[in-house]
């Protein structure tokens, strides 16, 4: 490799480091004062890119010139801002006073919404913009050509960072930024008025998003992919700079954009983890990030959730239910078995989550990792160890609990959003493995043939055997929530420093309790391989664990039945509406938006609630 190459490779991640900080921005200044996980935070910079696309065309119709492009591009933006403005207003400001996990429910309500209305108004096809006028001719640097446009967005980054600077540094609405990120609770108790000081931040956040996205106009098409792709990288350039850092979140860009640019040159088969796996080993060696603060958090701060011994367990009511769950073969069709089988297999991973977050208040999005572990684990041993349904299925939650001591040995000593992002980077390492490991693990073609055995092929047989296993698993964890064990959890998910105070062991309980977890995540893996037939790498992917929170959350946090009914509902709208309009995901976002709002602790969590009041 000679000079002029590298340089060249140095330029391109220059510019794709200012590109992601733009638009990661946005998302490190909306949580650092909200403490929101804003996943429509992509899809404002997809809208700003489709905007703009748009926008930029007929204006540079009416006068061509440099003027008319950076004009669209900033009206963009600020149409995104306004955007941003009206999601705050008409739904995060009624929803502030429940549980953060439900907000951020919300926002994934909104990316379903979102990711339909851009295919209604701009159409399913890709809109490539018009190229920045004066910018099109390349620029010859050591011999070779380099695009022009892409030195503007070298500059273009850190402009945005003093522009951000001086609004922090020397206005009072900076001030009051920096004071909410550093104590949110003491600015409301100053009297400041704290949803005009939201509503501004979710607008220069959307902005800012929206900026980054127009940007991209001139050099990639405008597609309604674009929303996902992105806030995977946003969310990792947050958490590697430190949560609510500016200063971090550029260094932790420019970072990830010299890796990217240099390492598929170096190692080309971890393209697709690099950036996670800089933020598993940056928070491995500094568990805040580069330049974020130590976070305290309490049970309600960072989930919401009231601490307090579980009710009686109705003996009389769960065995009644098992009996109608069990009597339902000789009434239901094959179908309707199917559907009531994969219901079972997700509700108990729903439960297996609800061990980490409900009780011990360790916020996992990257639980699809054990699940997908079970899976492999029981789909390998059908395929390389030539074992039947019998011998195979004990290997899923063993692979699973191998997995999960692994990740929680790494994660027991992060807290909050920073433990949720290391989860996250340790399920896209795994998907990673499974999709390039085609030789083990059959690559994105996955792994058929993986039937029960002969007398459990019968739909109604296997649905039983789901039921009894689902069903025995959910009743240990159950009791283990209700144990010594369950209670010190809680304890210290209220408070860490009061249950080390009288002897408890943080780390250990928490490495325990991922494993458990992690064990129940995998059988349920490993029976959704049996009923499905074959595995793939989207089992671990990042919309799985979306899933899993998705089904815990409307079911109710610390509910026995709570995932349960979040399965059912969640697993019946897909079921219901999929087949009948080809606006699935605006149905579905909506039904979720619409369920939070109505049901904010969750649905059984909500009925409880209604019942006591």
């Amino acid at each position: 490799m000679d000079l002029s190459f590298l340089v060249i490779q140095a330029l391109n991640g220059l510019s794709s480091a200012s590109s992601l900080f733009i638009a990661a921005c946005g998302l490190t200044l909306v949580f650092g004062v909200t403490r929101i996980v804003n996943f429509a935070h992509g899809s404002l910079y997809m809208i700003g890119a489709y905007t703009a696309a748009t926008l930029v065309p007929n204006l540079l119709e009416w006068s061509y010139g440099p003027v008319p492009f950076w004009l669209g591009i900033l009206i963009s933006a600020l149409i995104v801002g306004l955007l941003g403005v009206v999601m705050e207003v008409l739904l995060l400001r009624r929803i502030y006073g429940a549980p953060e996990l439900f907000q951020l429910l919300a926002t994934f309500g909104v990316v379903l919404v979102v990711q339909d209305l851009v295919v209604q108004i701009f159409g399913p096809q890709d809109i490539l913009g018009p190229r920045a006028p004066g910018l099109r001719a390349p620029v010859e640097i050591l011999g070779r050509r380099f695009p022009s446009y892409e030195l503007v967005l070298i500059a273009a980054g850190p402009l945005v960072l003093g522009f951000v600077w001086f609004i922090l540094k020397r206005t009072r609405f900076g001030v009051l930024v920096r004071a909410a990120t550093q104590d949110r609770e003491m600015v409301a108790a100053l009297g400041v008025n704290q949803a005009l000081l939201f509503t501004g931040t979710l607008f220069l956040g959307a902005f800012l998003a929206g900026l980054g996205g127009a940007l991209q106009v001139p050099r990639v098409a405008a597609n309604n992919g674009m929303d996902l792709s992105i806030i995977a990288e946003c969310f990792v350039v947050t958490v590697v700079g430190g949560m609510g850092s500016v200063p971090g979140a550029f260094l932790a860009a420019l970072i990830i954009g010299q890796l990217q640019a240099f390492g598929i040159l170096l190692f080309p088969k971890i393209t697709l983890v690099v950036v996670f796996l800089l933020m598993a080993i940056t928070l491995a060696i500094r568990p805040n990030g580069l330049f974020g603060r130590p976070e305290h958090f309490s049970g309600a701060h960072a989930i919401g959730i009231a601490s307090h011994a579980p009710g009686r367990f109705n003996a009389i009511a769960v065995s009644a239910l098992l009996v109608v769950l069990a009597a339902l073969p000789l009434v239901a069709d094959e179908y309707f078995l199917k559907v009531a089988t994969e219901i079972l297999i997700l509700a108990l991973f729903a439960f297996s989550l609800q061990l980490l977050i409900g009780v011990g208040g360790l916020v996992s999005f990257g639980h699809a990792a054990f699940f997908g572990l079970g899976a492999y684990g029981a789909a390998l041993g059908v395929k390389w160890l030539g074992a039947s349904m019998e011998g195979a299925l004990p290997l899923a939650p063993l692979l699973a609990a191998l997995g999960a001591m692994a990740v929680g040995a790494l994660v027991v000593r992060l807290s909050g959003i920073y433990l949720a992002m290391m989860t996250l980077a340790a399920a896209q390492i795994l998907y990673a493995v499974a999709f390039q490991w085609v030789e083990v693990t059959g690559g994105d073609n996955g792994l058929v043939g993986i039937w029960p055995s002969t007398w459990a092929a019968p739909r109604s047989v296997y649905y039983l055997v789901t039921l009894a296993l689902t069903a025995g698993t959910m009743l240990l964890l159950k009791r283990i929530i209700d144990a010594p064990f369950g209670y010190a959890l809680r304890a210290m998910r209220d408070s860490q420093a009061r249950a080390e105070a009288i002897g408890l062991e943080p780390r250990t309980h928490r490495w325990l309790a991922f494993t458990l977890a992690g064990a129940a995540a995998g059988l349920a893996g490993g029976l959704y391989a049996f009923s499905r037939g074959s595995v793939d790498p989207t089992l671990l992917g990042i919309p799985t664990s979306v899933d899993a929170l998705t089904m815990l959350l409307l079911g109710g946090i610390q509910t026995i039945t709570g995932p349960i009914a979040g399965a059912a509902v969640l697993h019946t709208l897909r079921d219901q509406i999929m087949p009948l309009t080809a606006f699935w995901r605006l149905f579905l976002g909506l039904s979720i938006i619409g369920m939070v709002l109505i049901f904010p602790r969750g649905l059984i969590g909500t009925l409880r609630y209604w019942r006591q009041a």
